[in-house]
């Protein structure tokens, strides 16, 4: 699962413009990573160790900005067209392969027939094939600068799938990628780094891309600027957490994803680590079990949400750094509105009254945890106690995470502590909670009049009326209790004081490029 931070703790480690340092060039930038990557087939065979190594080498016409909007990458420019049916991408000039060859909309178009090619293995094909909604009808190129896209419907989120981490964010790859059966060989793209040495089991290596063509300006998630100033990246499989800390204790690594300032207090703050953090756009909190005979009564759902005091306890379950929202909007997200603010509010006389009028006798709720996430664990601890507080009987049911994880698939639960990893857009969020229970069990909120806003923001483009629209589910969300959202987790890096221009984003992937190291 995730960890957290505010974005202000960044703050704390960026220094006024006129005292930071020019980046210096050459060198290994070493980071320790938990297991190795699956392969180099992007968007085909990866997980997310894959797609933390591969975003450095591949690239598409579009990527994630830092709160999670899309911007052009590959693409100079976007338009769509007023019925929300076809996109017209203006490419960047000058931008080269790792082969030196220039990238031009023939490229770009070849790429896209090859990932919509059934026989590819795309993991995203689903996405644009008709399967779960809109199709790509047609991909061409009437300029060697120019690619038009034509789809079946028009659909929110299609440029935001178009990036997808997972989808390999539908590179545009050169046609020497493929093997003759149609296999990928291996990805030469367009990117600040290429692959280099990987060594299974120890480490993955990536090399500067010397001809690389950055964007101007600054690191802006996958979408801005990205200068490789190391020669070398150099990922080391460490699978021990103990091991690894000692790694970066000796100087062996620069980097180490996951530490957080209590590990690091743990570790007597060695003089020459630090940790820097940013909020994400996970979400942690309870979930409810509606259809359970007890938890279907909303006024006792509401109690035990009004016996929560959010701040401390985002702050203590996370170490520290938890950032309180009742919203399954992140707080980080371009779509946090004063609208998202409203919570239910920490009220011991409000869950007396709703206690009292919801019949509530004493009797034990059961809420499901596990130990593999610390986090997901002291929250749990932290709600069964403000709930005895405040009159609440919550026994913890302590169970091995593959067993919690069915029974949440399965709607087995009165409640449950839990969190969803990062989604970038709003409605991905309401996705994966939100639908009709008898079709599948692991939905949490199943109200149709909040269904048919989902289904209206996925074909909406319109920013403003989809912030309308995700204020309206937010309120009818605390209306329904059917989770009680408590805070945004986030990503801690533990790294040394040599390094420079690391930043920790909402997407907790580490990026490389930017970073140097001051030997």
């Amino acid at each position: 699962m995730l960890r957290t931070a505010t974005l202000a703790t960044i703050a704390l480690f960026a220094l006024p413009a006129a005292l930071a340092q020019a980046p210096k060039q050459g060198g290994t930038i070493r980071v320790a990573i938990n297991s190795d990557i699956r392969s180099t087939a992007v968007g085909i065979s990866r997980d997310a160790n894959t797609d933390g190594v591969m975003m450095h080498i591949v690239e598409g016409l579009v990527g994630y900005r830092e709160d999670g909007t899309t911007a052009p990458m590959l693409a100079e420019s976007v338009a769509t067209s007023a019925d929300g049916k076809t996109y017209t991408f203006k490419l960047r000039s000058n931008v080269k392969f790792h082969n030196g060859a220039p990238m031009t909309s023939a490229d770009a178009v070849a790429s896209l027939k090859k990932w919509l090619d059934p026989a590819t293995k795309w993991l995203c094909l689903a996405d644009f094939d008709g399967s779960k909604g809109v199709k790509i009808e047609s991909v061409e190129a009437p300029d060697a600068t120019t690619v038009v896209v034509k789809t079946s419907k028009a659909e929110a989120l299609f440029l935001t799938n178009l990036a997808a981490l997972h989808c390999g964010q539908t590179a545009v790859l050169h046609r020497d990628s493929w093997n003759p059966d149609g296999t990928m060989k291996m990805p030469i793209a367009t990117g600040p780094y290429k692959m280099g040495e990987w060594k299974r089991g120890e480490f993955i290596e990536i090399d500067a891309f010397r001809e690389y063509a950055s964007k101007p300006g600054k690191v802006d998630g996958y979408a801005g600027a990205k200068m490789p100033h190391a020669d070398k990246v150099r990922w080391i499989v460490i699978k021990d957490d103990a091991a690894a800390r000692a790694a970066l204790v000796k100087g062996q690594i620069d980097i180490l994803p996951g530490l957080s300032q209590s590990e690091l207090a743990d570790m007597g703050k060695p003089a020459d680590i630090v940790v820097k953090s940013a909020t994400t756009m996970g979400v942690y909190g309870i979930l409810i079990q509606t259809k359970d005979p007890v938890m279907s009564n909303p006024k006792l759902r509401k109690a035990l949400a009004h016996a929560l005091d959010l701040k401390p306890l985002a702050e203590i379950a996370s170490g520290g750094v938890g950032v309180a929202n009742a919203s399954v909007v992140p707080v980080v997200s371009s779509y946090h509105s004063a609208a998202q603010k409203k919570g239910y509010g920490f009220d011991p006389a409000k869950v007396k009254q709703l206690l009292a009028e919801a019949g509530y006798k004493g009797e034990p709720l059961k809420m499901l945890t596990n130990r593999r996430y610390p986090t997901m664990y002291d929250m749990a601890v932290m709600v069964q106690g403000m709930a005895k507080k405040a009159g609440i009987n919550i026994e913890l049911e302590v169970l091995d995470w593959p067993t919690q994880l069915d029974r949440y698939q399965k709607g087995n639960y009165q409640l449950s502590a839990f969190g969803y990893s990062a989604r970038v857009d709003p409605a991905m969020s309401y996705e994966a909670m939100l639908g009709d229970k008898a079709k599948s069990p692991r939905k949490v909120w199943d109200n149709p009049q909040a269904i048919a806003l989902y289904d209206e923001a996925m074909v909406i483009a319109d920013k403003a009326k989809r912030q309308e629209i995700f204020d309206r589910m937010h309120a009818m969300m605390l209306e329904d209790a059917p989770m009680i959202v408590l805070f945004n987790p986030g990503d801690s890096n533990g790294m040394s004081r040599k390094v420079e221009g690391y930043q920790p984003w909402p997407l907790s992937r580490e990026r490389l490029f930017g970073v140097w190291r001051n030997n």
